[in-house]
This record gives C-alpha cells, sequence and structure tokens, in this order.
C-alpha cells in the first residue's frame, strides 16, 4: 500500500458571507490547495466532496460534478453525504483509494452555505440529521440533543458549567491569530456563564456559530510525492470510522461516544500508535461538551476526566495536549459539508510548521483529525504525522 501524502491545503475564511455560493467558496479553497501543492489539476484522478445541505440551501443537488467544475478539473467527481462528518468520510475514503493504488491523486473536500438561511431556517435544516420520525417530530434541535448529553454526563462524572466555560475560552484564544476563523475575539469565563442559555445547562458561547466556507486538501501516493519532488512532510497514516443508533433514546449510553471510540481505535492500530503518541488534536466541538465527550472517546483523557482538562490547563495552547488549536469548531466556526476536510488542513499545517499556532507544538510529530456526524451516530478519526523527506 502506498503511503498517503498531503500535498496542499487550501481554506476559505469561515464566517458570515450568504451572498457566497457553495461553488464559489470550493473554488477558492481549491485554488488556494493547488497554489500550495505544486500538482497540476490534470494529474487529479477523482474529486471526492463533502456536503450536507445543499439541497435546503441552494436547491441543488449532484454537487460532485459541479464542484469539479469549479475547482477546474475533469475527473469523475462524487458527494458525500454524512451530516457533520460528510468531508471526514470523504477524506477516508480518499485515503483508502490511493492505498489500493486506485489513484495517485485525489482532490477532497467540501463546503457548506448555511447563513443565507437563517438562524431558524439553519437550525431546522441541520435537524434532518437526527431521527425525523422520534426525534425532530417531537422538537428535538441539536442545541438540545448536546443539552440531554451535557446533563447525562454532569449527572453520571459530575462537573459543572464553569468547566465547559473553559473549553469556550480556550478555543476563542486559539482562534485569535487564525485569520480563517469566523471569531477572532477573545471571551472569558464570565462572558460564558453570564450569556444567553440556548438549552440548559448550554448557553450563547457552548454553541458553535452557523458558518459559511470551504475546505480543499490535495492528496497524493507517496510516489507520486517523490516523482514529481514535491513539499509533502505530513502522511495520513491512521484512518478509522465508527458508526451508533441514531436516536438518542436507543443508545445505552448519553454521555459516551461508541461512534468516535470505535473510529479512533481502528484509526491508532492503523498508524501503529496508541492514544499516548499524539501531540495535538483537532476534535469535533460543535458544542463545548462535544470536546469533552470526543477526548474521552478517543482515550486522550480517562472517561470523567476529560470535562476539567481545559480549566486545568491540559488541553490549552501550551498544555500537555493542545486541543484545537485552530479554535475548533466553536470559534474557527462549522460549515458543515467543510468541517472535515478543514481539520486535516489545519493539523497537516500545524505539524508542518505553517500554522499561526506551530510555534506551540514545535516538536510535534503526530496530530489526530476526529470529525462527527449528528450526535456522533457518524465518526471519522484520521492520524497525521510528519515524515521525513
Amino acid at each position: 500500500m502506498s503511503d498517503v501524502r498531503v500535498a496542499g491545503v487550501g481554506l476559505t475564511p469561515f464566517g458570515n458571507t450568504p451572498e457566497r455560493t457553495s461553488r464559489d467558496l470550493f473554488a477558492e479553497a481549491s485554488i488556494t490547495a493547488f497554489d500550495d501543492s505544486g500538482v497540476s489539476r490534470d494529474d487529479v484522478d477523482a474529486l471526492l466532496y463533502g456536503n450536507f445541505m445543499g439541497e435546503l440551501a441552494e436547491h441543488q443537488g449532484h454537487h460532485g460534478p459541479l464542484m469539479a467544475e469549479a475547482a477546474g478539473i475533469q475527473a469523475p467527481a462524487t458527494r458525500y453525504e454524512s451530516a457533520c462528518a460528510s468531508s471526514g468520510t470523504a477524506v477516508r475514503d480518499a485515503v483508502m483509494r490511493i492505498r489500493n493504488g486506485e489513484d495517485d491523486v485525489v482532490l477532497v473536500g467540501g463546503a457548506e452555505r448555511m447563513t443565507n438561511l437563517g438562524t431558524a431556517g439553519a437550525t431546522d435544516a441541520l435537524a434532518i440529521a437526527a431521527d425525523d420520525l422520534w426525534e425532530v417530530r417531537a422538537g428535538m434541535t441539536f442545541p438540545g440533543a448536546y443539552a440531554l448529553m451535557a446533563q447525562a454526563y454532569f449527572d453520571e462524572f459530575d462537573g459543572e458549567r464553569e468547566d465547559l466555560a473553559h473549553i469556550a475560552v480556550k478555543n476563542h484564544e486559539n482562534a485569535l491569530n487564525n485569520d480563517k476563523a469566523q471569531y477572532q475575539s477573545a471571551i472569558d469565563v464570565d462572558d460564558v456563564l453570564e450569556a444567553p442559555p440556548v438549552s440548559e445547562p448550554l448557553g450563547l458561547y457552548d454553541a458553535c456559530p452557523i458558518s459559511d466556507g470551504a475546505a480543499a486538501v490535495v492528496l497524493t501516493s507517496e510516489e507520486y510525492a517523490e516523482e514529481h519532488d514535491l513539499e509533502a512532510p505530513v502522511a495520513i497514516t491512521g484512518t478509522g470510522q465508527g458508526g451508533d443508533r441514531m436516536a438518542l433514546h436507543d443508545r445505552e449510553y448519553l454521555a459516551r461516544s461508541p461512534a468516535a471510540r470505535e473510529a479512533g481505535t481502528e484509526a491508532y492500530t492503523d498508524a501503529g500508535i496508541d492514544a499516548a503518541d499524539v501531540d495535538l488534536a483537532e476534535v469535533h466541538d460543535c458544542f463545548t461538551i462535544a470536546e469533552v465527550l470526543a477526548l474521552e472517546a478517543l482515550d486522550l483523557f480517562p472517561i470523567g476526566e476529560g470535562i476539567s482538562a481545559a480549566r486545568d490547563g491540559r488541553t490549552t495552547a501550551d498544555g500537555d495536549l493542545p486541543v484545537n488549536l485552530s479554535g475548533g469548531l466553536k470559534a474557527k466556526g462549522h460549515p458543515v459539508g467543510a468541517t472535515g476536510a478543514s481539520q486535516i488542513a489545519e493539523v497537516a499545517k500545524l505539524l508542518s510548521g505553517d500554522h499561526p499556532n506551530s510555534e506551540f507544538v514545535a516538536d510535534a510529530t503526530t496530530g489526530l483529525a476526529h470529525n462527527a456526524g449528528g450526535t456522533v451516530a457518524s465518526a471519522t478519526v484520521h492520524v497525521l504525522e510528519e515524515v521525513s523527506e
């Protein structure tokens, strides 16, 4: 099997740009990724593209060929939909295609246009990632679902809102230097605790924003990178995917994420590492409690201890295990179809020293990207490692 190299990455700024279409956003991200990679568009074997709500936000299906045209390539193109894990799933399949020798160069990424729907419209559109029969029709939204998960965690493992507040503060701090982040502003614990409630015990600053944006990553085989003398010092060495029951009431646990655990275990085994080898992580913090559940599911912290990790300074930029140095979904933003690929881009830049926050992880060699769909009914995990040229 061929090693998979990250040859180039491209991100648009994440934010509130309702006038921009997803094809416009993905075109920008793709241009940046190709410029960064040094790879010719003529060499692309396939486009794998993540998008969740295109039909609802833009009355547009059949995104694959549309985005291939936007990226300026002539190649088979496929759209992936797995809620907020759409482009994480696309990345996983891109890795497998290169490994098995089917492709040498794959453009993988995603985009989402959300703010044109407004808050109510975007919330309603996002809700279709839950079980329509048993959750959506009963009025369940994702703030409500994650509030249930947070309360279940507090009931089982203790913890309090202030613990979650430290996660929000940390991720906003990390976003200050990230020019792609939606929120480049600092907040403090009091700001979080005094913010309007969204769904108890979660408040406004516990939730990620509604975002527009795109991400693109050029992946190549090791052989292609060597043949074309590419600067591609980061490889995707591990990939995993997990699943869980859709509706919360059908699950054994509310305060744990079996899908993420399954994906993480598979990715660690695939890469030949364990959780202790991870130097930095980008995890899916659509709500502050989601970061806690991810850290524990991925064995980065023992069950019941992830809640205090930010408060104790263990996951801050200068902590033992920096988490979400990009700002995470919480502050960088969450254009859902783009998020998984954007996490890959952020980790690759952090490991290669090209990220505004690379100084905090100058000695890091191993990073992890965790992307989740819905209330983690879907999850992908990827291990990225710095490799010698």
